[in-house]
Order: C-alpha cells, then sequence, then structure tokens
C-alpha cells in the first residue's frame, strides 16, 4: 500500500502542473492603513521606552554648531488656565520667554516656543527643538 502512495503522489502532481493556468488573482476589497497622530506615541516603541530629543527645520545656513540634544532636561509642566510654566535645566520658564544655555564653550540664546502635554518646543537659531518630558 505504500509502494502505491509513493507511485500515485507524483502522478498526482503531474497531472496537476499540465493543466497549468495561472493561479486566481486576489482582489483587495479593503485595504488597510495607518495613520498616527502628531503628538501621538508610537505604538511600535517597547514599552517604558522615552525618545530623546528631536530637532526640527535644520538648514545648512545657519552657522554655528548645533545645540546638544541632551543638554535639556524638561523635568515638569504646568498647564493652568491662562500661563503655562515648564521646569528646563532646573529653571522655571514661561512660554515666549528667551533663556540662555551654556554648553561647553558656546552660549545659545533660547526661546520657549510652546508648552504642550508631554513635551516644549524650543527654537534656537531658526530651528525647532522637541523636546520630551522626563517621566520618572
Amino acid at each position: 500500500m505504500k509502494s502505491f502512495a509513493f507511485l500515485f503522489l507524483p502522478l498526482v502532481i503531474a497531472l496537476g502542473s499540465l493543466q497549468g493556468g495561472e493561479p486566481p488573482v486576489l482582489e483587495i476589497k479593503n485595504k488597510s492603513s495607518f495613520q498616527m497622530a502628531n503628538n501621538g506615541r508610537n505604538p511600535f516603541w517597547p514599552i517604558g521606552f522615552k525618545p530623546t530629543a528631536q530637532m526640527l527645520n535644520r538648514r545648512a545656513d545657519n552657522a554655528g554648531p548645533d545645540v546638544p540634544l541632551t543638554a535639556f532636561l524638561l523635568t515638569s509642566i504646568t498647564l493652568d488656565q491662562g500661563t503655562h510654566f515648564a521646569i528646563i535645566n532646573g529653571k522655571t520658564i514661561q512660554e515666549d520667554q528667551e533663556f540662555s544655555l551654556k554648553s561647553g564653550s558656546q552660549n545659545y540664546q533660547i526661546k520657549l516656543k510652546s508648552i504642550e502635554d508631554g513635551r516644549v518646543i524650543l527654537v534656537c537659531r531658526d530651528q525647532e527643538i522637541i523636546v520630551p518630558l522626563r517621566r520618572k
């Protein structure tokens, strides 16, 4: 009986390939997609992952070295009715307030553009720097 199966199986495979023809084309009815909100958490990040600061609007015409992204430590945000405050590097700063940052031998003039839930946006030399809130 086993020998019959060994002889019959190749014959069935050969006949199937002789019929040829192309496999049927699959028609997609609904194509799935994923769109994440601008300030949403990426669902593919590991649990507990904290993103580092990001620089936006980088251009080659900005003179001088860039601000190091590790120079900012955002520890607290207060979103009150009219005023917003953030504690950056131990200093309490309000929206649209400018402050200086010394990193190595460089001094940077930085403006706090906006305070949002969970992050702040800083501006230095026409570059936007997004600094996330460090949660412990």
